[in-house]
């Protein structure tokens, strides 16, 4: 079993930047790769961007260049570093982790709002 407790969202204004934080605890020798999801209100959870425990990372084409997923020194936690914010960022955003044998976690999600 793998916990995620994710921090960071909250309210911001067009233009803003917000970061995101994702701490896992539990089995996570198991972790093979650490994501964030988003689900906006009406739409399905879609990925943001994911990092391997190799360090390869994706992105969704519609945050490209905008936001950035790192890992940090102790590898049970991950960032989400959110630049040039939209409206349509609006969702809650998901902390994931898949293990080598597929089992998959997900956090309780954070709010993030882009709003003037």
């Amino acid at each position: 079993q793998v916990q995620l407790v994710e921090s960071g969202g909250g309210l911001v204004q067009p233009g803003g930047s917000l970061r995101l934080s994702c701490v896992a605890s539990g089995s996570i020798f198991s972790i093979a790769t650490m994501g964030w999801y988003r689900q906006a209100p009406g739409k399905q959870r879609e990925l943001v961007a994911r990092i391997t425990s190799g360090g390869s990372t994706n992105y969704a084409d519609s945050v490209k260049g905008r936001f950035t997923i790192s890992r940090g020194s102790a590898k049970n936690t991950i960032y989400l570093q959110m630049n040039s914010l939209k409206p349509e960022d609006t969702a809650v955003y998901y902390c994931n982790s898949q293990a080598w044998n597929s089992d998959t976690f997900w956090g309780q999600g954070t709010q993030v709002t882009v709003s003037s």
